[in-house]
């Protein structure tokens, strides 16, 4: 399985390109927090035991997998898009320029980017992959070091305000955290722009004229 995933990096290091950067986001579905993007820029032939798709890995090992990237990496660069930039500008375009913060974020500049899924407005070259997570090495490292951070900084947020459990579900619309909106309300960190937080602002406008 790591094998093939390193398939794309082959092709673009056997034409001569040697910082492949792979990108990914954590956060694009969730009712409260940030949306983070990774950049990474790997070493060639990196050894992982435990790197893959984010989404298949426990938190145990997500952060096993975290050191492994730490030590693979050439570079690795985090960009953030708050709540308020995802109801200015959409999730879309948010999370857009997360993926290009996190490439300025790189100390060294890439030579040509894998993304997950979503095209980018860069001159780098470039290359969109869907499930890119699944089939990219690079991408997956990203995946990975994304939804790590974005994970952490929703468990400081589950300090701040506990009784939504944050750190349970990270923001995601699970039955708890809905039934926690409906008791105590939204807060800075929710995103007004999505449902059922868009309706609830509504109505407290509404009931507040």
């Amino acid at each position: 399985m790591i094998e093939t995933m390193y398939d794309y990096e082959k092709a673009l290091i056997e034409k001569g390109i040697k910082y492949i950067c792979g990108i990914d986001e954590a956060g694009r579905g969730p009712l409260a927090g940030p949306v983070v993007a990774a950049a990474v820029i790997l070493k060639e032939n990196p050894q992982f035991e435990y790197v893959n798709d984010s989404k298949k890995l426990t938190e145990k090992k997500r952060l096993l997998a975290l050191e492994e990237i730490k030590r693979e990496a050439l570079a690795i660069g985090i960009g953030i898009s708050s709540v308020e930039d995802i109801d200015r500008i959409n999730i879309y375009r948010a999370t857009a320029q997360a993926m290009l913060s996190a490439v300025e974020a790189l100390k060294i500049k890439p030579e040509y980017l894998l993304v997950d899924a979503m095209p980018l407005v860069t001159t780098i070259p470039q290359k969109s992959i869907i499930k890119g997570d699944q089939l990219s090495l690079s991408i997956a490292a990203a995946s990975i070091v994304a939804k790590t951070a974005r994970d952490s900084y929703m468990d400081e947020m589950d300090k701040l305000f506990p009784e939504y459990k944050f750190k349970q579900h990270k923001g995601y619309g699970t039955k708890a955290h809905l039934e926690a909106l409906e008791k105590y309300g939204v807060t800075p960190i929710h995103r007004k722009t999505f449902e059922p937080i868009k309706t609830m602002v509504t109505k407290t406008l509404f009931d507040n004229t």
